[in-house]
């Protein structure tokens, strides 16, 4: 690991010293339903704000040192008491499961409760978070287009509610039942059906594994536009359904850019064919948008056309220490302007979280001392040596010119894991106390994190922060580069004077700036009621109008989005 400490006017790499860690690999989060229903054993006392969270969880062997065993999952309905049953919806019974047994026509297609107590379910019932939890009796694993049209013609015309399933590693309640809707898996969809090695135009099914598709396409010197944490379970169906962002997406843009096409099945079996491989289609209106960020509420999306990039040989690593936040802004400029067309990230963290991700996970963080700021920035090219030109270059510049003051560069693949590894192990500490709220916010970036900055002050004012206090620290990272903010409020456990500080002030205060309460994680369940600070009420209604349309019968994730 190369240092860059500043050494004016010329940049010296004055020593080389490895990150000392328990482990090498950045984190990528594995879900399976037998781990959820290990993890709804016990009983969990609640938070009750719309924010994600995430309580320390134990490992498969048993808990982590210093944790207690993870609590059995609250029911979703008793979290959220004003939630009431459509009446409209039947509840299933033995015949309706026997028509779909007959219709799958596999033992493995079928996972119910109604003629039995099943304890597969669980899995299927409750998030990876254990913030929500359903009570569906009725699991269908179709494995064709052909069968998702006709589950959804026989749910509407049988008015069954139905909730579309991908990784199940949502962040706000997306893709797990509230009352007893029918879950839709489609993890049995899970193949690749073309790839065009000159376009770079990759088609599969929604089901597959977004892992297994970087990894198919990478092997024929492409990649998949998006990357996640959760990357091992997550599907691309649910990606796409969720419009999810991810760390490639100041480099390859949203998926509403790079996503061609998409196979759908709306309420009543309705397929829609829009699988496009064309990157010019000028014909009418783009239906395909409406399904991705949909989150499920007007189809089930089975298939999807992808633009790939060509996968690039050259890959720079480096992470600084920053003083200020004004100096944050002065890289993030001189980065775009330095390495314009290869920089592929641009990653803030703060201390408070970087010294939590050390003192629980035991790293030990690249740089010596400690610095009010972090940033790791991601250049991806073809020409190592032209690349390598550009970063020497903007290195120079930034600790020359004071802007960063230290830093160090990888030098192999190995070292570029080790300095991930200090942004994506962030999210897997911060609940090492008891619990953590989180929030995913678009913010103007000169504005990104005056947020975090006021949010301390306010626990502070309230004698919530501290030693002894409900709340362990207030963080912030996030994507620089997209504007995306990752507020976290680390605690003890939860509390309800913690829950009356956060809400709705934070949502307020977005909305005050015109950013957005979801910059990627979606609405669900969680934020559906907040919508209105980013959005209008001429938007709310023209969303409603859309729903109404596609779906009359309510039938398709109901309760959540809208």
């Amino acid at each position: 690991m190369k240092s860059v400490r500043r050494a004016s006017p010329l940049l010296k790499q004055l020593r080389t010293s490895p990150i000392h860690s328990r482990r090498h690999n950045p984190v990528v989060i594995r879900i399976s339903p037998q781990q959820c229903r290990r993890q709804s054993s016990q009983t969990q006392q609640k938070a009750t704000t719309s924010a994600t969270s995430e309580p320390h969880q134990p490992s498969p062997e048993g808990a982590k040192e210093g944790a207690t065993p993870a609590p059995r999952i609250k029911y979703t309905t008793d979290s959220y008491p004003k939630l009431q049953r459509d009446s409209r919806f039947k509840e299933l019974t033995e015949e309706h499961v026997r028509y779909f047994r007959d219709l799958l026509g596999s033992d493995n297609a079928v996972v119910e409760g109604v003629t039995q107590d099943n304890p597969d379910l669980d899995g299927y019932n409750a998030d990876w978070m254990r913030k929500f939890r359903g009570k569906s009796k009725l699991v269908l694993l179709p494995n064709s287009t052909e069968q998702v049209s006709k589950v959804m013609k026989y749910c509407n015309d049988n008015m069954l509610a139905v909730v579309p399933q991908g990784g199940n590693t949502g962040l706000v309640g997306g893709s797990v039942p509230v009352f007893d809707e029918i879950v839709l898996s489609l993890s049995r969809m899970n193949s690749v059906r073309s790839f065009d090695e000159i376009s770079g135009i990759f088609v599969c099914d929604a089901g597959m594994i977004l892992e297994q598709a970087d990894n198919y396409l990478r092997e024929r010197g492409y990649l998949f536009p998006l990357d996640l944490g959760a990357k091992g379970s997550c599907h691309v169906g649910g990606n796409v359904a969720t419009n999810a962002g991810g760390l490639r997406l100041l480099r390859y843009g949203s998926l509403h850019g790079s996503v061609l096409g998409v196979e759908a099945v709306l309420p009543d079996g309705t397929i829609v064919d829009d699988l496009s491989k064309l990157r010019k289609n000028n014909t009418g209106y783009d239906i395909k948008q409406l399904f991705i960020g949909g989150e499920g509420t007007l189809g089930v999306i089975t298939g999807v056309s992808i633009l790939a990039p060509q996968e690039c040989t050259a890959v720079n690593v480096a992470y600084f220490g920053l003083s200020s936040f004004e100096n944050v802004q002065r890289a993030f400029r001189e980065a775009k302007k330095h390495l314009g067309e290869i920089l592929s990230a641009f990653e803030l963290m703060d201390g408070g979280s970087q010294n939590m991700f050390s003192s629980v996970s035991g790293t030990s963080l690249p740089l010596e001392g400690k610095h009010p700021f972090y940033v790791l920035i991601e250049t991806r090219g073809s020409n190592s040596d032209h690349d390598a030109e550009k970063v020497e270059a903007f290195l120079e510049h930034v600790m020359s010119s004071e802007i960063v003051s230290d830093g160090v560069m990888a030098q192999d693949g190995a070292q570029q894991a080790e300095l991930w590894r200090c942004r994506e192990g962030i999210t897997e500490t911060l609940g090492h106390h008891g619990g953590v709220y989180k929030y995913d916010l678009s913010i103007p970036i000169t504005q990104l994190y005056d947020l975090v900055v006021e949010m301390k002050q306010r626990m502070q004012d309230k004698g919530l922060l501290g030693e002894g206090k409900p709340v362990v620290d207030v963080v912030g990272y996030g994507h620089m580069g997209d504007g995306n903010l990752h507020l976290n409020i680390a605690t003890r456990g939860w509390d309800k004077e913690v829950e009356k500080v956060l809400e709705p002030f934070v949502y307020e205060w977005v909305g005050e700036r015109q950013g957005s309460i979801s910059a990627e994680h979606g609405l669900g369940l969680s934020k559906k009621d907040y919508v209105g600070y980013s959005k209008s009420a001429t938007m709310i209604k023209l969303m409603k109008q859309l729903k109404d349309l596609y779906d009359p019968n309510g039938i398709m994730n109901p309760y959540k989005y809208i």
